[in-house]
């Protein structure tokens, strides 16, 4: 039946794949709002498929910066279910088989690290964002994380061009909960859900071994308040704002399911 349960799941993730191809072709969405209202509405479906589901804690940003921890890919469906958003990622998601496909129809910015220009784009991207009135969501962390750390290191550079551009940032924390009787068949967060050193396709499978997952989003109530020297360096910007994003995620959650 785990065999079948897996088989199942990937093989109706590819139908809602193709089914989202559809309707991209039919709806042609061109502007980023339209594009990340598609990428919400697709995200609860691959949700529901996987048997995920959510509790949002604050109230959800609907403009400005949201800077949150990373574990997984589905923090980006987690994310993009909640409210319609605009995502910035390393360009080597591009080339991530299904997810670089939609990740690029979501209208994602991407940036290429010490790629010549790649700053400047970015920077245009999220002010693209702003100017349209969705939040621009990114991941400081650069990489996903396997919860050895709650929250590890931040990049600087699209923390640094937010408060540039005079964008407010607020924090997210995301957090998954296994059910009780796949922590008694002996799954783990950090194999089965957290993206750590295994391929997408080893994690995929792993994944849709899950019964049930349940994931806490939690927003921040306000804006991070940098200090004039973290406005003046970007390198201590990025440390205020890990501590920020840390004290969320110390928090204690009470995940209620929905």
């Amino acid at each position: 039946m785990d065999f079948f349960r897996r088989l199942f799941r990937i093989t109706w993730a590819i139908i809602l794949f193709l089914a989202a191809a559809v309707e991209l072709m039919i709806t042609r969405p061109h502007t980023r709002p339209e594009r990340a209202a598609w990428l919400g509405r697709f995200s609860n479906r691959l949700l529901k498929n996987f048997g995920v589901t959510y509790t949002v804690i604050g109230t959800p940003p609907t403009e400005g910066a949201v800077i949150s921890n990373h574990l997984t890919f589905f923090d980006i469906l987690l994310h993009s279910a909640v409210r319609p958003t605009v995502f910035v990622s390393k360009a080597e998601l591009r080339k991530t088989p299904l997810l670089g496909w939609m990740s690029m129809m979501a209208g994602t910015v991407y940036v290429v690290r010490g790629g010549g220009g790649s700053a400047q784009r970015a920077a245009e991207g999220m002010a693209k964002g702003f100017r349209d009135g969705l939040p621009v969501t990114f991941f400081p962390e650069g990489t996903t994380g396997t919860g050895d750390e709650i929250v590890m290191t931040f990049r600087s550079g699209l923390i640094a061009q937010t408060i540039e551009a005079g964008a407010p940032m607020r924090t997210a924390f995301v957090h998954y909960e296994l059910s009780a009787r796949d922590l008694a068949a002996g799954h783990t967060a950090k194999k089965d859900v957290h993206w750590g050193p295994q391929s997408l396709q080893t994690l995929a499978w792993d994944f849709c071994g899950l019964h049930d997952l349940h994931a806490t989003l939690r927003f921040g109530d306000d804006p991070i308040a940098f200090s004039e020297a973290a406005i003046a360096d970007r390198k201590k910007a990025a440390v205020e704002a890990r501590k920020a994003v840390l004290a969320l995620g110390e928090t204690a959650f009470e995940p209620v399911a929905q």
